[in-house]
């Protein structure tokens, strides 16, 4: 029978994509801690020893961008001279005007309107305890697992990347991890193979470990293919924010709305459209009413309410689709108005997500099951 593979990727904090997105959050989150009402709609982009920030942000703040910037730089760990990106000589440039005054009309608390036009995507399934697809949030836990190597290890540097192949059969279960990639920014003191070895033991076989795999029986693990990855980081590529966006959602198991998520404050529907969307569809299958679940949200500039709401449980829902979409429109508000107010999102909580995934951590807002009893009860008035 023909192997049937799906593959997911993710990548640390430290690659130059996602550094631009922990700038951009960190600017948000400083901004929402003076003023909750700030409109933050904000870009950057990194290279060589060199940050542009722009965007339109409008905020009574007082925010010193240059220096949150930096310090998001040093969080992440560029702070090692010769690495092409050190977060105290990096030339910043800052290229910020206010938002339009024209999607100002449609979203102001008294229209409570939708930033912009789009459908947003949430999914879950029950292949792993969080209710996220399996190689998706294994790329996500060897990336987070990287980090936290990196931090504790002066031999490595921020950049990385990982990436997961599982094997399934013609019901879409796991039937296993069939390839392993990691590849990690590194001194050049760090030996390769010593390096290969550190990987295996202490990131590679502890995460599939506490996913329930054994690390001997992956066909193929690849750990820094190409040999030394010294050059890294915006040295060795540029950063620009939203540019991994299947990254921050499923590793394109499900699929993907047209914006993304980073410097964007909680009016834009692109994030808090798909943070609603992964929360009912979460909620769904935590009750029991899907095996697996995806949920499409779409608004159109200045509207309130959604223009259109679907489920599709891929033939596993306990009742159908349009009833699945029935019980989540009486259970929820999916106003922009009502989404920050379900999930209080006028705070300071985007960074960490940048940095560390938007979807499968416990302590989101977003990823609580609290919606389980109301939707059960719906199915009882249902059946």
């Amino acid at each position: 029978m023909e192997k049937r593979l799906f593959t997911s990727e993710c990548v640390t904090c430290g690659h130059p994509d996602k550094i631009a997105d922990t700038i951009s959050d960190a600017i948000l989150d400083a901004c929402l801690a003076q003023d909750p009402e700030s409109r933050v709609a904000c870009e950057t982009t990194v290279t060589t020893d060199f940050c542009l920030i722009c965007g339109e942000i409008t905020t009574r703040a007082q925010v010193d961008y240059p220096a949150v910037a930096r310090e998001a730089i040093r969080t992440i760990g560029y702070t090692h001279e010769g690495d092409g990106f050190d977060a105290d000589t990096v030339e910043i440039l800052c290229k910020i005007h206010t938002q339009s005054a024209d999607i100002a009309l449609g979203t102001n608390d008294e229209v409570g309107g939708a930033g912009d036009q789009g459908m947003m995507f949430g999914g879950a399934c029950t292949q792993t305890p969080e209710l996220m697809p399996l190689p998706a949030a294994l790329s996500r836990a060897l990336a987070n697992r990287l980090t936290e190597c990196i931090r504790s290890n002066d031999l490595l540097r921020p950049d990385g990347k990982t990436q997961v192949t599982i094997e399934f059969d013609e019901n879409d279960n796991v039937v296993n991890i069939d390839t392993v990639v990691v590849s990690v920014m590194h001194s050049a003191d760090f030996n390769i193979e010593e390096l290969r070895k550190y990987i295996r033991l202490g990131v590679i076989s502890p995460v599939l470990e506490k996913y329930g795999f054994d690390i001997n029986k992956v066909a193929h693990i690849h750990i820094n293919p190409t040999g030394n990855f010294v050059i890294g980081g915006p040295n060795g590529d540029t950063g620009l924010t939203g540019r991994k966006i299947i990254v921050d959602t499923y590793g394109g198991y499900f699929s993907h709305g047209g914006g993304a998520f980073s410097g964007k404050d909680p009016t834009k529907v692109d994030r808090s459209g798909a943070y609603m969307a992964r929360y009912m569809a979460k909620n769904l299958v935590a009750a029991g009413l899907a095996k697996k679940a995806q949920v499409q949200l779409a608004y159109a500039i200045g509207v309130a309410e959604p223009v259109s709401v679907r489920v599709d449980s891929f033939g596993t829902g306990t009742v159908s689709d349009e009833e699945l979409t029935q019980m989540l429109r009486k259970v929820c508000d999916m106003t922009p108005a009502g989404i920050i107010r379900t999930f209080r999102l006028r705070r300071p909580i985007y960074q960490p997500t940048a940095m560390g995934g938007h979807f499968g951590a416990e302590n989101l807002p977003w990823e609580q099951t609290d919606l389980v009893p109301l939707l059960k009860k719906q199915l009882t008035a249902c059946l």
